[in-house]
Protein backbone atom coordinates (compact mmCIF):
# COMPACT_ATOMS: atom_id res chain seq x y z
CA UNK A 1 0.00 0.00 0.00
CA UNK A 2 1.32 3.69 -0.71
CA UNK A 3 0.95 6.55 1.46
CA UNK A 4 1.54 9.59 1.46
CA UNK A 5 3.79 10.72 5.28
CA UNK A 6 1.63 13.81 7.04
CA UNK A 7 4.74 13.43 9.39
CA UNK A 8 8.11 12.52 9.97
CA UNK A 9 8.43 9.01 11.15
CA UNK A 10 11.54 7.31 12.54
CA UNK A 11 13.36 4.93 10.03
CA UNK A 12 10.38 5.35 7.58
CA UNK A 13 10.57 8.98 5.97
CA UNK A 14 9.67 12.72 6.14
CA UNK A 15 6.55 14.47 5.71
CA UNK A 16 5.75 14.70 2.23
CA UNK A 17 7.25 11.60 0.66
CA UNK A 18 5.16 8.92 -0.67
CA UNK A 19 5.98 5.73 0.58
CA UNK A 20 5.20 1.49 0.18
CA UNK A 21 4.38 -0.19 3.04
CA UNK A 22 2.58 -3.41 4.22
CA UNK A 23 -0.96 -2.93 4.26
CA UNK A 24 -1.58 -3.46 8.23
CA UNK A 25 1.58 -1.33 8.90
CA UNK A 26 -0.03 1.20 7.04
CA UNK A 27 -3.66 1.06 8.27
CA UNK A 28 -3.47 0.24 11.79
CA UNK A 29 -0.10 2.48 12.55
CA UNK A 30 0.23 5.48 10.24
CA UNK A 31 -3.33 6.10 9.11
CA UNK A 32 -5.07 5.50 12.35
CA UNK A 33 -2.21 7.67 14.07
CA UNK A 34 -2.57 10.59 11.81
CA UNK A 35 1.00 9.90 10.73
CA UNK A 36 -0.19 9.29 6.79
CA UNK A 37 -2.67 9.19 4.25
CA UNK A 38 -3.44 6.48 1.57
CA UNK A 39 -1.61 7.87 -1.28
CA UNK A 40 -4.70 8.02 -3.44
CA UNK A 41 -4.63 10.61 -6.74
CA UNK A 42 -7.38 12.55 -4.61
CA UNK A 43 -5.01 13.06 -1.88
CA UNK A 44 -2.11 13.41 -4.00
CA UNK A 45 -3.66 16.54 -5.85
CA UNK A 46 -5.01 18.18 -2.78
CA UNK A 47 -1.07 17.72 -1.01
CA UNK A 48 0.25 19.11 -4.16
CA UNK A 49 -1.93 21.97 -4.19
CA UNK A 50 -1.21 22.86 -0.77
CA UNK A 51 2.53 22.80 -1.68
CA UNK A 52 2.21 25.27 -4.59
CA UNK A 53 -0.01 27.70 -1.91
CA UNK A 54 2.65 27.45 0.72
CA UNK A 55 5.65 28.06 -1.90
CA UNK A 56 4.01 31.15 -3.34
CA UNK A 57 2.60 32.26 0.29
CA UNK A 58 6.50 32.27 0.71
CA UNK A 59 7.81 33.50 -2.49
CA UNK A 60 5.40 36.67 -1.50
CA UNK A 61 6.76 37.00 1.84
CA UNK A 62 10.38 37.43 0.62
CA UNK A 63 9.77 39.33 -1.83
CA UNK A 64 7.99 42.08 0.67
CA UNK A 65 11.02 41.26 3.55
CA UNK A 66 13.45 42.36 0.64
CA UNK A 67 11.31 44.98 -0.55
CA UNK A 68 11.55 46.42 3.40
CA UNK A 69 15.11 45.35 3.61
CA UNK A 70 15.77 47.66 0.72
CA UNK A 71 13.86 50.54 2.15
CA UNK A 72 15.47 50.18 5.72
CA UNK A 73 18.38 51.05 3.94
CA UNK A 74 17.93 54.34 2.97
CA UNK A 75 16.23 55.30 6.18
CA UNK A 76 18.24 57.13 8.58
CA UNK A 77 16.25 58.12 12.27
CA UNK A 78 17.88 60.76 14.77
CA UNK A 79 17.53 60.65 18.44
CA UNK A 80 18.14 63.30 20.92
CA UNK A 81 19.05 62.64 24.58
CA UNK A 82 20.18 64.85 27.36
CA UNK A 83 23.26 64.71 28.31
CA UNK A 84 25.23 64.06 32.00
CA UNK A 85 27.77 66.54 33.73
CA UNK A 86 30.70 64.76 31.86
CA UNK A 87 29.39 65.06 28.39
CA UNK A 88 27.86 61.43 28.07
CA UNK A 89 24.71 60.47 27.54
CA UNK A 90 22.41 60.68 30.21
CA UNK A 91 21.04 57.21 30.20
CA UNK A 92 21.32 55.26 27.37
CA UNK A 93 19.14 54.64 24.32
CA UNK A 94 17.71 51.48 24.05
CA UNK A 95 15.58 49.14 21.69
CA UNK A 96 12.41 50.72 22.76
CA UNK A 97 13.30 53.89 21.78
CA UNK A 98 14.80 53.53 18.43
CA UNK A 99 11.72 51.14 17.38
CA UNK A 100 9.58 53.88 18.57
CA UNK A 101 11.32 56.76 17.01
CA UNK A 102 11.36 54.30 13.50
CA UNK A 103 8.32 54.43 13.42
CA UNK A 104 7.67 58.30 14.06
CA UNK A 105 10.29 59.14 11.93
CA UNK A 106 9.81 56.45 8.86
CA UNK A 107 6.00 54.82 9.18
CA UNK A 108 8.08 51.47 9.79
CA UNK A 109 7.37 49.55 12.08
CA UNK A 110 9.16 46.71 13.78
CA UNK A 111 9.48 44.90 17.38
CA UNK A 112 12.17 45.78 19.46
CA UNK A 113 13.48 42.03 19.86
CA UNK A 114 14.42 42.34 16.15
CA UNK A 115 17.50 44.78 16.93
CA UNK A 116 20.56 43.24 17.14
CA UNK A 117 22.56 46.46 19.06
CA UNK A 118 23.34 46.67 23.15
CA UNK A 119 22.58 49.44 24.73
CA UNK A 120 23.87 52.88 22.85
CA UNK A 121 25.70 54.91 25.79
CA UNK A 122 27.75 57.67 23.39
CA UNK A 123 26.65 60.22 21.01
CA UNK A 124 27.22 59.41 17.23
CA UNK A 125 26.27 57.24 14.19
CA UNK A 126 25.41 53.93 14.44
CA UNK A 127 24.34 51.40 11.58
CA UNK A 128 21.19 49.24 13.56
CA UNK A 129 20.54 45.89 12.14
CA UNK A 130 17.16 44.13 12.37
CA UNK A 131 16.30 40.59 12.16
CA UNK A 132 13.38 40.35 9.51
CA UNK A 133 12.76 36.76 9.27
CA UNK A 134 13.82 34.04 7.06
CA UNK A 135 17.27 34.41 7.16
CA UNK A 136 17.27 38.25 6.07
CA UNK A 137 19.05 41.03 7.99
CA UNK A 138 18.29 44.86 6.81
CA UNK A 139 20.34 48.06 8.37
CA UNK A 140 19.35 51.28 9.07
CA UNK A 141 21.34 54.57 10.69
CA UNK A 142 21.00 56.16 13.96
CA UNK A 143 22.23 59.57 14.43
CA UNK A 144 22.58 59.98 18.65
CA UNK A 145 22.83 63.26 19.14
CA UNK A 146 22.57 65.22 22.97
CA UNK A 147 21.18 68.53 24.33
CA UNK A 148 22.18 70.38 27.42
CA UNK A 149 25.47 71.49 29.23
Amino acid sequence: MKVLLIKDVKALGKAGEIKEVKDGYGQNYLIAKGFAKAATTEVLRKFESEQRKKAEQLRLELEKLEALRTELAKKQISITKPLGANGALFGGVTKDEIATALKAQTGIELDKRTFEIDTIKATGSYDISVKLGHGLHGVFTLLVKGEGV
